[in-house]
């Protein structure tokens, strides 16, 4: 090996390893991934699978839970990756090896994996009878529109854990750095937590705060009801109030009149968010954000990787 990729250019180099990481897919069990993925599908359509894209509620939590799949699925498929094989990489470095052809067959390699999960997620979307809009805002299905969303969110995560792993000394290392990388991302998303200043700035960093975005506008978030506002009343109805039940009298009208879907609908337009608005171009700023994150994880990846020769360690 060390001989072949010497003379080689860097096109067949990355030939060469993407052969290798589709290899070890096969026979060292990279493929579980796969059915790992599926889990946490499941598990997060049927918590949410109900009301997502249904009301606002079910969409933010839906696409919240759905964006921490992805991530979660994308720094498992490569956290450890480059790390477990340093002293092979370093040794075939000093032989020839480009960087840069080594990375960009595991961009490669880790998008089709990527996009294996996404199809499996959105499999289990269908089984669960997730209810997505009927018409797409970049495509002409938001079914498409949500499985781009999903392959951006876990490909821009998995380049960050390949940024961790070509980083850090051991695999060990890598997988205990893991979970702050996934704290970070669910802290900052800017879904359900208020941040101000320069802690809002930084939400600008993460993957979860675009994936998150581009779901709830993809979802039309904007056009559902929300029911929050109705179910505070109705469990308040028998609240007194000078000997009286002004809650009650209201929801009791409401019911008479059968005005139950206009005050959700009311109460939706009262909780509409800019960052969810369903246009297209805010989509696609989106989609270019993540795709910018996980190129600028791999450039990272390819300086790191290139003073693998001074490493000591």
């Amino acid at each position: 090996m060390e001989k072949t990729l010497k003379y080689r250019g860097r096109l067949a180099q990355t030939r060469i390893y993407l052969g290798k990481f589709l290899r070890m897919f096969v026979f060292q069990n990279d493929w579980k991934a796969l059915p790992a993925g599926a889990v946490i599908a499941a598990v997060v359509t049927f918590v949410v699978g109900t009301n997502l894209f249904v009301t606002q509620e079910g969409t933010i939590n839906g696409a919240f839970a759905l964006t921490c799949g992805c991530i979660w699925n994308g720094f498992f498929n490569s956290i450890q990756v480059v790390c477990r094989e340093r002293d092979i990489i370093k040794r075939e470095h000093r032989s020839g090896l480009h960087i840069t052809s080594y990375i960009a067959a595991h961009m490669i390699y880790q998008l089709i994996l990527c996009l294996a999960q996404t199809v499996v997620t959105l499999v289990i979307c269908f089984l669960a009878k997730v209810q997505f809009p009927e018409v797409g805002l970049i495509t002409r299905w938001s079914v498409l529109d949500m499985g781009i969303t999903l392959l951006l969110i876990t490909f821009a995560a998995d380049m960050m854990a390949l940024m961790i792993s070509s980083l850090v000394r051991t695999a060990t290392t890598a997988m205990k750095t893991m979970p702050f990388m996934l704290i970070f991302q669910l802290v900052f998303s800017g879904a359900f937590f208020e941040l101000s200043g320069f802690a809002q700035k930084i939400t600008y960093l993460t993957v979860s705060k675009w994936g998150m975005e581009s779901i709830c506008s993809i979802g039309r978030f904007n056009e559902q009801p929300m029911v929050t506002f109705w179910n505070t009343l109705y469990q308040l109805r028998n609240a007194e109030i000078d000997g009286m039940k002004p809650v009650q009298i209201y929801v009791n009208t409401v019911f008479q009149n059968n005005q139950l879907n206009d005050v959700l609908r009311w109460s939706g337009q009262q909780n509409q968010k800019l960052a969810y608005a369903s246009d297209p171009q805010l989509v696609l700023q989106h989609w270019g954000v993540l795709l910018l994150i996980a190129f600028a994880a791999a450039l990272v990846s390819v300086i790191a990787l290139e003073w693998i020769d001074r490493d000591k360690r």
